[in-house]
């Protein structure tokens, strides 16, 4: 049996996870955007955050919209032309998740064993 000395113990927390995206898809077996009438706003799953020994956060979960085909997808504050599903299958990229933050384990020095810091997140793409 090993003793541990308590200076020898280091709790160094891994990176958190990135969000998830907004996809568009498109679907020949719909014909209307009555769904959208309820449901009006879509979001992505959140990355988890890092955890001790390392651990990294789970990425979060994309979140796939079914629009018709022949949907086109504008920005309403630029009124710029973001793409066109034509095709059944087409997938279209609208909102991209964020970035996960930076544990404190890139922190970690020869000097400063077990340092007590970390960086934020970067906020996901949000569009209307």
């Amino acid at each position: 049996m090993k003793l541990v000395d308590e200076a020898e113990i280091e709790v160094i927390g891994g990176d958190g996870g990135n969000g998830g995206s907004v996809w568009l898809q498109a679907d020949e077996n719909l014909n209307t955007l009555v769904d959208f009438r309820h449901e009006r706003s879509f979001k992505a799953q959140r990355g988890e955050n890092g955890m001790g020994r390392q651990m990294y956060g789970k990425g979060g979960e994309d979140k796939v919209v079914t629009v018709p085909v022949g949907t086109v997808i504008t920005n309403v504050d630029t009124d710029e032309v973001i793409g066109d599903l034509t095709r059944h299958g087409d997938r279209l990229l609208v909102a991209r998740g964020g970035k996960g933050g930076l544990g404190n384990m890139h922190f970690k020095s020869s000097v400063n064993r077990s340092p007590r810091q970390a960086t934020p997140g970067e906020a996901g793409e949000q569009r209307t």
